[in-house]
């Protein structure tokens, strides 16, 4: 994987250095909030960490940094799961960025970098998001980036403490290769 710039940020690949920044993003019940409803433990953020660097090759996970200071990471990895099965063409999006970053368009900068990695390098053919229905700061920077709603779902993976909001259900959020370019799509025939 590249590293992937943008006017403020350098996106690195995800490496075994960067273990202790990801305990420290993920450590954060703020950040937490709307993916596990609380904070991670050292042990859970190892095994992610182990499950992160594992991702399919030409994706995966890159950490942001503003100069030297860790800002958070950016994904984007094959569909995957219950919520969104595999699809030859297509990945998830996502972010997670530390709270004293928040609402300063760095989600926005690194999805911008992302989208364009996975379209004109990749050559994918939609590039999604998805997040829980009550989490409007990123379904703003979803929007903010071009992607469309596309469907509101119940989740099908199980859970032992439903987070606060869950009954609201998930959102996805979708951008394809013919928006991101401007070109039209074809026509009908």
């Amino acid at each position: 994987m590249p590293t992937l710039p943008t006017p403020r940020l350098t996106l690195v690949p995800l490496s075994d250095d960067h273990l202790e920044l990801e305990y420290e993003l993920d450590s954060d019940p703020a950040v937490m909030r709307y993916l596990t409803g609380r904070a991670s433990t050292r042990e859970e953020v190892s095994r992610m960490h182990a499950r992160r660097m594992a991702t399919a090759p030409g994706f995966g996970f890159w950490m942001g940094f503003a100069g030297e200071e860790f800002v958070g990471w950016w994904l984007l990895r094959p569909p995957n799961g219950p919520d969104q099965p595999y699809a030859e063409g297509e990945a998830e999006l996502g972010y997670r960025l530390l709270r004293r970053h928040w609402r300063q368009g760095y989600a926005r900068e690194g999805s911008l970098a992302v989208l364009r990695y996975g379209f004109e390098e990749l050559g994918l053919n939609r590039i999604f998001a998805q997040t829980m229905a009550v989490n409007t700061p990123s379904r703003a920077t979803m929007a903010s980036v071009g992607m469309t709603f596309k469907r509101a779902f119940i989740s099908a993976g199980e859970y032992d403490d439903p987070i606060e909001g869950a009954e609201q259900g998930e959102v996805e959020y979708e951008i394809t290769r013919q928006t991101w370019l401007g070109t039209p799509a074809p026509a009908a025939s």
